[in-house]
């Protein structure tokens, strides 16, 4: 299981109704992206943060180590805006107005990322994916969709124990030996993703399977009081946003 996916599952807001954190973790991505950069982007940073870490229980290291991924991307993607290609200053020159734009950018992009942890955080897949057949998504999407949730997490481990073989017999120790045990590590990887799809369909058909996966979900009410306090939130946040750049 992957680290999110784990706190996720442990998370204070597990039995909460998915929409309700859609609401309020959705909605900080949209305002960070519609809001101004500033002050606007750093309020819904600010405001992610405060809540992942406090109501939400997300431990600040596990935190850390979700967001950095996509907080790269977002200094690659400003990085660009540094530097423009052709004009007077030559094939290659600092753009003139390269840093305010890649600073907005960056407030943007990472302010979004954070909402978007939010609710994955805190909404574990296994919950959401079967609601959304009720939502209007096909079923046989949500199947593969399902499907394929699980047999990543199996793919995962299988790898996983194929690497500690390797490294107990010494398949590590030099740079040939680390390219062929990738080699291996991919052939065998490809080989059993292959027998578990197989043994999956077998058992499936042996189950009467008519087309639709029928898994349990756990009960969930949509909460009016929290979704009113998410709204208030967001409300609160695009009001101050408003009056700190009309000043």
């Amino acid at each position: 299981m992957l680290p999110i996916d784990a706190a996720a599952h442990g998370s204070r807001w597990r039995r909460r109704h998915p929409v309700d954190k859609a609401v309020l973790g959705l909605g900080l991505t949209v305002l960070a992206i519609s809001l101004p950069p500033w002050p606007g982007a750093a309020l819904v940073l600010l405001t992610a943060l405060v809540v992942l870490l406090g109501p939400a229980g997300v431990p600040g290291r596990r935190l850390w180590r979700a967001y950095r991924v996509p907080l790269g991307f977002c200094v690659t993607g400003a990085l660009t805006l540094l530097v423009q290609v052709g004009g007077p200053g030559g094939f290659v020159a600092l753009a003139a107005d390269g840093p305010v734009r890649a600073g907005e950018l960056l407030l943007r992009t990472s302010a979004a990322s954070l909402g978007v942890l939010l609710f994955a955080f805190t909404t574990p897949m296994s919950d959401l994916l079967p609601r959304l057949v009720g939502a209007g998504v096909p079923a046989p999407v949500v199947d593969v969709a399902l499907v394929t949730y699980r047999m990543s997490f199996l793919l995962l481990d299988s790898m996983r124990r194929i690497r500690e073989a390797q490294a107990a017999r010494l398949g590590h120790t030099g740079r040939a030996a680390e390219w062929r045990s990738l080699a291996g590590l991919g052939a065998t990887a490809f080989v059993r993703a292959f027998d578990r799809a197989t043994r999956l369909q077998a058992g499936l058909a042996g189950r009467g399977y008519d087309g639709t996966l029928r898994v349990l979900v756990p009960e969930a009410r949509v909460s009016v009081r929290f979704m009113t306090a998410s709204c208030a939130l967001l409300a609160a946040v695009a009001v101050l946003t408003l009056v700190l750049e009309g000043r």
